[in-house]
């Protein structure tokens, strides 16, 4: 048997993987490059205007949305978390799966539905006056949901299942013998949250505060709705409403500052935290609570299911069964945006996921060296597209879109003596392409998890067998992989069907999808008919809500049910 130098044997496994991935995360960065490219198109002029009029009052009103939304997601998700995991109340088995149903919701979908419940001629406001005997609006009025705090509240009522979901993970693995010793040396509840159970989950709330800041970061919709100029919403009109790209691009660099922020800010907060194996630990057992602590716990985890799902899907439902019985079917209009949706939705999905598999091969095939292979952080770029806000990738990607079809129409033209027009910023490729990178990060890291569940010996085998590397991932990983694939196709087609500011500004003329037939309807003021569309969005994005709640169900069964090993001094 011939050995193999290991230049030799990388050419033989890890190349093509590697060179391709290469390619992909050459394509992720292109978005970045052409911002700065961009932003130098701006005369002094544009620049004096935007850091003295549009910056200054966009930054700081995205500052304090971000600042009120992270205090609101972190006292939601990890008060909530503690609870169903520390203590038994009425309500917790159902609350503790219930409290993941508002990741279900864009935000941009509950902030049309409360702009309708609570307008001064709303059905909640239209209640209060009958009830009071009143006749006009100007004799009673509740404070206007268009304000800072209220997009801080229905944000935050939202997004904290990002924060919940990794406090509990947290606290579900904390094992109990720390717990039983803490309340040995007299610490009561209170004392046992502050000083035991939250500074070890803190680097996991931290976490999930991140990508909920992100996310707020990346709306467009809801801020819109609610009479907020954030950056996000200032970058969409300086480019819409202004045709001014090079200014959109400066606004678009100065949130680029944000994101590198937040993601510094979730580095400093990991950078100790280690990870101890627990598996022969027991888990917490969850104490009774008295009964009025338990109605108010109750009443904790409650409230922000009722404000973040179960009000806005109500009232959705009435004001979808309301057009319903007006017009007596649907619309033809919303009949086509709905297939456009599913069309765009299945080719975003499989671009994506065969991008996120060559990643995550290509992470696997360097996957022996000691070091961090150049496919691993191949692999990890990919997350350079979700981090980024829809805006600004959508932005930063209408110059090399550009370019490519000017390019793709001049060879054309020299070879066939035809053009091939805006193939793809006239069509639905360039949203395809776009939606594909931001949302590789998605695909690639369950794939990773994935690739990382099947043992290297089984790929040793089948290469000593003479299989190629590629021969190796069809044969023996793929079959392997269903299960990561499905995981990874089902959030990326979900992720898709939500996607806003992307499909604002790349889709093509006079194609819709639900989340722009629903953005318009908002616009216009015509709540009954944007309902369906929204709860249709919400029907889809149930699927994988249900199925991360079955995988959370499951993995509490399985903590309960661990037996105890004891551990030797």
């Amino acid at each position: 048997m011939t050995l193999l130098t290991p230049h030799a044997r990388w050419l033989a496994t890890g190349f093509w993987p590697t060179a391709l991935a290469s390619l992909l995360a050459a394509c992720l960065c292109a978005p970045v490059l052409s911002l700065f490219i961009s932003a130098l198109g701006a005369n002094t002029q544009q620049w004096m205007h935007l850091i003295g009029f549009v910056i200054p009052d966009a930054a700081l009103t995205t500052l304090l949305l971000l600042t009120g939304v992270g205090i609101v997601v972190v006292l939601l998700g990890t008060g909530a978390a503690w609870l169903v995991t520390a203590f038994q109340f009425p309500g917790r088995k159902v609350l503790a799966w219930a409290l993941l149903l508002p990741l279900a919701v864009p935000t941009y979908v509950v902030a049309y539905s409360y702009l309708d419940l609570l307008h001064p001629l709303g059905p909640v406001q239209s209640v209060l006056r009958a009830a009071l005997g009143l006749s006009s609006p100007r004799e009673l009025r509740l404070p206007d949901i268009r304000s800072m705090l209220g997009a801080i509240l229905i944000l935050g009522s939202v997004l904290y299942p990002y924060v919940y979901l990794s406090a509990r993970h947290m606290f579900l693995t904390q094992p109990a013998n720390l717990i039983e010793a803490a309340r040995g040396l007299g610490h009561g509840p209170v004392s046992l949250f502050w000083r035991v159970a939250l500074p070890m989950a803190r680097p996991a709330i931290v976490v999930g505060t991140t990508l909920a800041l992100l996310e707020t970061l990346n709306d467009v919709g809801a801020s819109e709705f609610l009479g907020l100029q954030t950056l996000t919403v200032a970058v969409y009109s300086t480019w819409i409403t202004r045709s001014d790209l090079a200014g959109a691009a400066y606004i678009a660099l100065f949130m680029l500052v944000l994101v590198l922020g937040l993601s510094a800010l979730e580095r400093h907060a990991r950078r100790q935290q280690r990870f101890i194996n627990t598996d022969q630990s027991r888990p917490m057992q969850a104490q009774p609570l008295k009964r009025w602590q338990g109605l108010l716990a109750s009443l904790f985890c409650l409230l922000p299911v009722l404000a973040g799902f179960v009000i806005p899907v109500l009232h959705l439902g009435w004001q979808a069964a309301v057009r319903l019985e007006q017009a007596g079917a649907v619309s033809g209009l919303l009949k086509d945006a709905t297939l456009n949706t599913v069309l765009i939705s299945l080719a975003v999905t499989l671009c994506t996921v065969l991008g996120g598999l060559l990643l995550a091969w290509a992470a696997r095939s360097w996957t022996t060296r000691r070091r961090a292979s150049l496919g691993q952080r191949l692999a990890r770029t990919a997350t350079i597209g979700y981090a980024l806000p829809g805006t600004v990738l959508a932005l930063g990607l209408l110059a090399p879109f550009a370019l490519i079809d000017d390019l793709a129409s001049v060879l054309s033209e020299s070879l066939f003596q035809t053009t091939t027009g805006l193939w793809l910023l006239g069509t639905s490729a360039g949203l395809i392409l776009a939606c594909t990178l931001r949302l590789l990060a998605v695909a690639s890291g369950s794939l990773e998890a994935g690739f990382a569940r099947i043992p290297l010996a089984f790929d040793q085998l089948a290469r000593s067998l003479g299989h190629s590397p590629l021969g190796v991932l069809l044969r023996v990983d793929l079959p392997l992989l269903k299960p990561a694939l499905f995981s990874a196709a089902l959030l990326v087609f979900v992720e898709t069907m939500k996607e806003l500011p992307i499909t604002l500004l790349l889709r093509p003329l006079n194609v819709e999808t639900l989340a722009t037939w629903l953005y318009g309807e908002a616009a216009r003021g015509t709540y009954e008919e944007g309902a369906i569309a929204a709860l249709l969005i919400i029907l889809v994005s149930l699927i994988p809500v249900i199925l991360l709640t079955r995988t959370q169900t499951q993995y509490k069964k399985k903590q309960t049910l661990k037996p105890t090993v004891p551990v030797s001094p």
